[in-house]
């Protein structure tokens, strides 16, 4: 398995959708947890790095500091 790093503001595509039908979420922080704000509805959640990694299905875009 490939290492992907992430960036603050980059907009992930997650495998499971939000109640509010949205299943994209931009990164807020990063750390031990990741900070994600819906992109659909705008609610905030810190979700264990583990976990964020096992559910992302893909980067739709970067944030504006990442470097690629």
């Amino acid at each position: 398995m490939a290492f992907v790093r992430y960036y603050v503001g980059d907009i992930v595509k997650m495998k499971k959708t939000h109640p509010c039908g949205s299943d994209e979420w931009e990164v807020r922080r990063i750390g031990v947890d990741f900070t994600m704000v819906c992109r659909g509805c705008g609610h905030q959640v810190m979700i264990a790095r583990p976990k964020f990694e096992k559910a992302v299905k893909k980067i739709v875009s970067r944030g504006p500091d990442a470097v690629e």
